[in-house]
């Protein structure tokens, strides 16, 4: 069993920024960032692999960073130049079988609580 715990979220004025922290309770192979506003469907944000390799929605592409910490088990997501449709729910989630940095969501099956990131425009 794998525990995951976000931290970092918060209220930001459209072109700020933020960093999103995850602290994972053992060692996983793939991780992600996930999003979900309301109404809408869990998005993959970025996910990466233990070899540092990552992938990003195309949304976010430019804007958003993720990275790993394998010492310290902490997954981070630096959002810069947020915008108002960033707003969401953001869900870490992680892995222990290798997913190609997959972006779906039905292919993790550890998931942190969430935490809210608005952004106002």
């Amino acid at each position: 069993q794998v525990q995951l715990v976000e931290s970092g979220g918060g209220s930001v004025q459209a072109g700020g920024s933020l960093r999103l922290s995850c602290a994972a309770s053992a060692f996983t192979y793939e991780m992600g960032w996930f999003r979900q506003a309301p109404g809408k469907g869990r998005e993959g944000v970025a996910a990466i692999d233990s070899a540092g390799r990552s992938s990003y929605a195309d949304s976010v592409k430019g804007r958003f960073t993720i990275s790993k910490d394998n010492t310290k088990k902490i997954l981070y997501l630096q959002m810069n130049s947020l915008k108002p449709e960033d707003s969401a729910v953001y869900y870490c989630a992680a892995d222990l079988r290798i997913l190609g940095r997959s972006l779906l969501s039905s292919d993790y099956h550890y998931w942190g609580q969430g935490t809210q990131v608005t952004v106002s425009s």
